[in-house]
């Protein structure tokens, strides 16, 4: 994420698939996890994913 907002180019939309694929990674650990506290952790990495979506979403 550091690395692409550091171009001197639109960066909105691979910003947005860099949190998609954050986020399918998020589903992945929680939906594989049988742990409790690793489902809460892939729980709280989502929300703040889609908070992140939605800043970038005014970026571009």
């Amino acid at each position: 994420v550091e690395a692409v907002l550091g171009r001197d180019e639109p960066v909105g939309r691979r910003l947005d698939f860099l949190m998609q694929e954050l986020n399918r990674e998020a589903n992945t650990l929680g939906s594989k996890s049988n742990d409790v506290e690793m489902t809460r952790v892939s729980v709280e990495l989502k929300v703040l994913i889609e908070q992140m979506r939605e800043q970038i979403q005014n970026i571009e």
